[in-house]
């Protein structure tokens, strides 16, 4: 009976003999540390796992001294990915050891992605008031500029006339922008590799020195989203990075395009049984720190061309499709990770 208990714990609990081999763990952690029992029953649980503090040692000081120890935001490495654990180690007596571990990563994500989705929908607040604010006043100043070109006889004036019309008509293009899409999301079965391949030919007519490699999972389902909103998507923050690599001068630019499914995965606060990943990688010269806070606000650019819309947007249609962006950056390597569930949407 405890051992059914045990197996139904979303905590990974692992036993360890006194040599600190594995001798049972449940399946919440042969999900956290990929591996089944079967395979790894008998080896030595440091072979299996890695720390960068040194989980070795805390385990043999509990064995040897009898005591149990707690680590809080302790980083494991499995299978090359690190990841953010809490564990606990309880000595049962002299030849056996009770692990408990708890992943921190999930709860961090959530809470950024939380965050992260709360400004968007105070930016998507604000962009709708000042939209109003703004295009009320703008639509009188373009009747009113109409009305005085029908009475002006001179057409140096008249030029004027169009000016303030074709000023009008930018700014308000400018604010419609900051919206974002405009139109109803159509949410059809979409293949994100066509998506993808879309871009990639558009990048290379427009930016043919860089390279762009591609690493795809073709096992990939199709998601169900609007093909059109998503090319934008991909291709605003496809492009943003070509443009940072190109204004940086970088002699070897590179862009690599990867999809990947992740299963189990968290989304705000909503776990998805399967989402898509759409990876945008970079060799550029990274994102200041002073920018990443606010990276996805509108009208907030890294370079003196830059409108700050194109991220502002993307984030807006990924948000549309129960999804979002997010961003890891350092110099010489900047991923942006599109992530869209792959369940179907019931609106």
């Amino acid at each position: 009976m405890y051992q059914r208990l045990m197996e139904h714990l979303t905590t990974a609990v692992l036993l360890l003999d006194g040599q600190l081999r594995l001798c049972w763990m449940n399946p919440s952690a042969e999900a956290l540390l990929a591996v089944s029992l079967s395979r790894v029953e008998g080896i030595e649980f440091t072979s299996v796992v890695g720390s960068e503090e040194g989980i070795g040692e805390v385990l043999g000081k509990a064995r040897d001294e009898f005591h149990p120890f707690t680590q809080r935001e302790a980083r494991l490495v499995v299978g090359g990915e690190v990841l953010t654990v809490d564990y606990t180690v309880t000595p049962l007596s002299a030849d056996e050891l009770l692990l408990e571990i708890e992943p921190r990563d999930r709860l961090m994500r959530i809470s950024r992605e939380e965050a992260l989705l709360s400004r968007q929908e105070t930016i998507k607040v604000l962009a709708r008031g000042l939209a109003h604010e703004v295009k009320n006043p703008l639509g009188g100043i373009r009747g009113a500029a109409q009305l005085l070109e029908r009475d002006l006889d001179d057409p140096g004036l008249r030029e004027f006339t169009h000016i303030i019309v074709e000023e009008v008509d930018r700014l308000r293009d400018l604010v419609d922008s900051m919206l974002g899409p405009n139109r109803m999301t159509r949410h059809e079965p979409l293949n994100i590799h066509k998506v993808l391949e879309r871009v990639r030919s558009l990048l290379i007519v427009e930016q043919p020195g860089v390279q762009i490699e591609r690493d795809y999972d073709p096992s990939l389902p199709d998601l169900a989203g609007d093909e059109a909103q998503m090319i934008q998507a991909v291709l605003n923050v496809a492009r943003n990075a070509v443009e940072a690599m190109t204004e940086a001068a970088i002699a070897e630019p590179r862009l690599v395009l990867r999809t990947r499914a992740r299963r189990q995965f968290t989304l705000g606060a909503e776990r998805h049984r399967l989402v898509c990943e759409v990876a945008i990688i970079d060799n550029g010269p990274g994102i200041p720190e002073a920018l990443r806070e606010t990276l996805f606000y509108p009208m907030v650019s890294g370079r003196a061309d830059g409108s700050g819309l194109g991220l502002s947007i993307a984030q807006s249609i990924l948000h549309q499709h129960q999804g979002l962006i997010e961003c890891d950056s350092s110099p010489g390597h900047t991923e942006f990770r599109l992530l869209i569930p792959l369940e179907k949407r019931h609106d």
